[in-house]
């Protein structure tokens, strides 16, 4: 077992200040929990092998679509279908649980200099 403690996201947020870089918080089976700090614009890409969940901790975001957005408020969530191309962006930081299976990498197919380091754990 990996942890056996309540698992606290204010703290674990505490713990890093990077943007757009997920941590890994738990793990159920072959599906990642991993807290990010996002501001500003991130990069349009799409999962095409899986769905991603965004939860809303604190503060506010945007999903751009290329027909749609999406605007989501603390205490809200929003699954993007695999496949769809997307663009998150939060005018303030925002904090967000994302849930997506393990070795998804953050940028997609798209990569570039936002492509974070993969499966980090805090």
């Amino acid at each position: 077992m990996k942890n056996q403690n309540a698992i606290n996201f204010e703290h674990k947020l505490s713990l890093f200040s990077d943007h757009w870089s997920p941590k890994v918080v738990a793990q159920m089976n072959d599906y990642q929990f991993k807290l990010v700090k996002v501001i500003g614009e991130f990069t349009w890409h799409q999962h095409d092998n899986t769905d991603e969940t965004f939860i809303v901790l604190e503060g506010a975001l945007d999903i751009y679509f290329r027909d749609k957005t999406v605007h989501l408020n603390r205490g809200e969530m929003f699954v993007v279908e695999r496949g769809v191309e997307h663009k998150p962006v939060a005018l303030e930081e925002c904090h967000l649980l994302i849930i997506e299976p393990k070795g998804v990498i953050n940028t997609g197919d798209t990569g570039g200099e936002l492509t974070a380091d993969n499966d980090v754990w805090i």
